[in-house]
C-alpha cells in the first residue's frame, strides 16, 4: 500500500490521541518507520498490525479501529482535492458506488503500483443497495466501511446502515477476498431520476437497427449471454484479419485489461455497465492463428503487443451497454491511439476511426495519453518488480556476506571499519582478558580411513565448539590445525571473563564426551587458560583476521601444551579472578614452562563433579615439581 494510507492514520491517531500514543502504538506493531512517504509503498499487513495495537490502547476493537482508519483517509485526501473528483463522479451516492474503479483507473497514472479494491452494485432499490466489494488484501473490510460512512456524510450529506451479508477469503482461482454489503440509505430520488430517464420522450421513434449502430462505431461488438460475438463493425472485421469473428467466444478475440482482477463473464459484464472496458484485439499470426500468449480472462498480455508482420495490437476502450430488445451486449468503444506513426503501426487509418467525437482530431494533435501512458506505467511497474526483486536478493547476499564477514572479524570491529575507521584504529590493549587454548589431541589413525575421515572428525568437533561460543560470550579467534582458540574480555570488555572461560571449557569437555563423530573414534581434548593484559587488532588485507597478541597469549598456549587428556589447566593468574564457590580447584602443584620457568598451576573442575580425581599419569608422577618439555 502507499504511505498516504498510513500518513493519514498517523495524523490522526496523533491529533486525537497524542504523540505519545502513536510511539508505543508503533513500538507496539513492532513497526520501524517514524515517518512515512506519500508515495512509497509499505507491507498492507502494516496498517492491521497499528491497528491492532491501537486497539490495545483504546480498549476498542480491531474492526472499529479500522473502520477509525478508513474515516482518517477520506478526511486526509479531502484536504489533497481528492474529494472534488469524488464528488464530480455524480449527483448521487449510488453514482459514486458505480464509477469506484473508473476513479481508480485514473488515479493510477498518479500512484501507478497502486492494488486497488473493485466494487459494483448488484442491486438497487428505493432503500440503499447490495455492493460486492473484492480486494487482494486481507482484513480491510471495516477500513472500506469506514470510508463510505464518511464520504456519504461529508460529500453527499446521507447517512448509512451498512451490513455484511457474506464474505469469501478463498475465491477459486485467486487470492483476492470477496465482501457483500447491504447498504441502506434514502435512494429515492436516484431511482425517480432513473425512472424519469427511462419515460417516453413523448413521440415514438423508429427503432434503430443493429447494423446501423456498428456503423456508427466500426469497432463495436455484440455479445450474447453465452458471451459469443454476434456481430461486429467492419473495421474491426478488417483489423481481425482472419476468418469469420462469428460466433466465436469473447476470450478467443479480446483480451480484458481493464478492469483487472474479474473473470470475462455475462454476470461481470452486467455489474459493471457504468465502468470503462480496456479490450486487447489478438492479433492473428501469418498462418492465421492466434500468437503463442497467456489468454487466461482478466488478464493482460504484457508489453509485447505485436502480431503478424510486426502489427502492434490494438487497444480498444469504451463502456458495455445492455439492450433489451434483443437481449444482449454492445461494447461501444473506440482504438486508443496516440500519433499517426502508431496509427499505422497497427494498421489503420484516419478513415477507419468512428465518423463522430473527437478520435480523428485527438489522433492528429496527438494527445490521447491512454495507450502509450499505459504502456509506459506498465513497464514502469514491470522494472519496479524486477528492482523489488534484486533488492530482496541483494539483501539476502548481504546477510551472506555479513556471516562470513563476521566470522573472520567481531562484529563491532567489522561495523567500526564499515564506518571508514582505518584498520590500524582497531587496534587495542586491554588491562586483562581470558585466552582459552583446546586441542584435540591422541589421534588414533589406525581406525580413521584416509584423509576425509579426519576433516569430517574435526569438523563436527569445531563445529560444536563454535556453537558454544556465543551462549558464553566468548569469541572464537581461530583454529589452525587441531588446535582451537578462543577469548572472552575483547573486543568487547567484560569483567567476566575468566569466568566466561572457564564455564565454555567445562562444557567442551562435556560436549566432546557426548558427541558421536562419523567415523566413531573417540576424542578426547586437553584445554589451556590464562589470563592477564593483550593487544588486539586487524591483521591482512586478502583475508584479513583479528588476531591477539602479548605474553598472555604465549602462556595460554603453554598451558595448553602442559595439560593432559580431559583435564583443564589454568594458571594462578586465572585462578584469582575465578569465583571459588563456583568452581573446584585442585592444585596441580609447580610446572616447568618453557620461557618461563616454574609456575604454580590448577585443575579446573565443575562444582558439580563430586568424582574427581588424578589420571593414572598423575598419579605416576612425584608430588610437587611436574617437568614437560615443550
Amino acid at each position: 500500500m502507499y504511505g498516504m494510507l498510513l500518513e493519514s492514520a498517523q495524523h490522526f491517531v496523533q491529533l486525537e490521541y497524542g504523540e505519545d500514543v502513536w510511539l508505543r502504538v508503533l513500538e507496539r506493531a513492532d513497526c520501524k518507520h517514524m515517518v512515512f512517504n506519500t508515495r512509497q509503498t509499505y507491507p498492507d499487513e502494516l496498517m492491521t498490525n497499528l491497528a491492532a495495537a491501537l486497539a490495545e490502547f483504546t480498549g476498542e476493537t480491531i474492526d472499529d479501529v479500522m473502520q477509525f482508519f478508513g474515516k482518517c483517509f477520506v478526511r486526509f485526501f479531502s484536504n489533497l482535492g481528492y474529494a472534488c473528483m469524488i464528488k464530480a463522479t455524480g449527483r448521487y451516492f449510488c453514482d459514486f458506488l458505480q464509477n469506484v474503479d473508473n476513479i481508480h483507473m485514473q488515479m493510477r497514472f498518479t500512484y501507478p503500483k497502486m492494488k486497488s479494491p473493485s466494487m459494483y452494485t448488484t442491486h438497487i432499490d428505493p432503500q440503499g443497495v447490495v455492493l460486492v466489494y473484492r480486494s487482494t488484501r486481507q482484513g480491510f473490510t471495516h477500513y472500506l466501511m469506514g470510508q463510505l460512512l464518511h464520504i456519504a456524510k461529508e460529500l453527499y450529506e446521507i447517512d448509512l446502515n451498512i451490513s455484511v451479508l457474506g464474505s469469501s477469503n478463498n475465491i477459486p482461482g485467486s487470492r483476492s477476498v470477496m465482501v457483500k454489503f447491504r447498504i441502506d440509505f434514502d435512494n429515492r430520488e436516484y431511482i425517480a431520476k432513473n425512472t424519469r430517464m427511462k419515460a417516453p420522450l413523448g413521440r415514438e421513434f423508429a427503432p434503430v437497427s443493429i447494423s446501423f449502430l456498428l456503423r456508427l462505431f466500426p469497432f463495436g461488438v455484440v455479445i450474447n449471454k453465452d458471451m459469443l460475438i454476434l456481430g461486429t463493425g467492419d473495421k474491426l472485421l478488417q483489423a481481425w484479419g482472419g476468418s469469420s469473428i462469428l460466433n466465436k467466444h469473447i476470450t478467443e478475440v479480446f483480451k480484458l485489461r481493464r478492469p483487472k482482477g474479474i473473470s470475462f463473464t455475462w454476470g461481470n459484464v452486467m455489474y459493471l455497465h457504468s465502468v470503462m472496458f480496456e479490450l486487447e484485439l489478438i492479433r492473428l499470426n501469418d498462418n492465421g492463428a492466434p500468437p503463442s500468449t497467456d489468454n487466461t480472462p482478466g488478464t493482460s498480455s504484457g508489453l509485447d503487443r505485436r502480431g503478424s508482420q510486426g502489427a502492434r495490437s490494438i487497444l480498444l476502450k469504451g463502456q458495455m451497454r445492455y439492450i433489451d430488445d434483443i437481449k444482449a451486449i454492445i461494447f461501444l468503444c473506440s482504438p486508443l491511439i496516440n500519433s499517426l506513426d502508431e496509427l499505422l503501426n497497427m494498421g489503420l487509418y484516419l478513415n477507419d476511426l468512428n465518423p463522430h467525437g473527437l478520435s480523428r482530431e485527438l489522433v492528429l494533435a496527438g494527445w490521447q495519453h491512454c495507450g502509450r501512458l499505459e504502456m509506459m506505467f506498465e513497464r514502469a511497474e514491470q522494472r519496479s518488480t524486477e528492482l523489488e526483486n534484486s533488492y530482496a536478493l541483494l539483501d539476502r547476499w548481504k546477510n551472506k556476506s555479513d556471516e562470513l564477514l563476521y566470522s573472520m572479524i567481531p562484529q563491532t570491529v567489522a561495523d567500526r571499519l564499515r564506518a571508514g575507521a582505518s584498520p590500524l584504529s582497531t587496534c587495542e590493549s586491554f588491562e586483562s582478558i581470558s585466552v582459552l587454548f583446546c586441542e584435540l589431541y591422541d589421534f588414533d589413525y589406525s581406525t580413521i580411513e584416509g584423509a576425509m575421515d579426519v576433516v569430517s572428525s574435526m569438523n563436527a568437533v569445531f563445529s560444536c565448539f563454535d556453537s558454544l561460543m556465543d551462549e558464553f560470550n566468548v569469541y572464537k579467534v581461530e583454529t589452525v590445525g587441531r588446535i582451537y582458540m578462543a577469548a572472552s574480555g575483547a573486543p568487547d570488555r567484560t569483567e567476566s571473563h575468566a569466568q566466561n572461560i572457564a564455564n565454555v571449557s567445562l562444557e567442551l569437555l562435556k560436549h566432546v564426551r557426548s558427541l558421536k563423530l562419523p567415523s566413531g573414534l573417540d576424542i578426547q581434548i586437553r584445554i589451556g587458560i590464562h589470563s592477564g593484559p593483550a593487544v588486539a587488532g586487524i591483521v591482512g588485507i586478502k583475508v584479513p583476521r583479528y588476531c591477539f597478541f602479548g605474553d598472555t597469549v604465549n602462556t595460554a598456549s603453554r598451558m595448553q601444551t602442559t595439560s593432559l587428556p580431559g583435564k583443564v589447566h589454568i594458571s594462578s593468574d586465572t585462578k584469582a579472578l575465578l569465583l571459588a564457590d563456583r568452581y573446584h580447584l585442585e592444585s596441580r602443584g609447580l610446572v616447568w614452562v618453557k620461557g618461563k620457568g616454574n609456575m604454580e598451576t590448577y585443575w579446573l573442575y565443575d562444582k558439580t563433579d563430586k568424582d574427581v580425581k588424578p589420571t593414572e599419569e598423575d598419579a605416576a608422577r612425584p608430588a610437587g615439581l611436574l617437568v614437560t618439555d615443550i
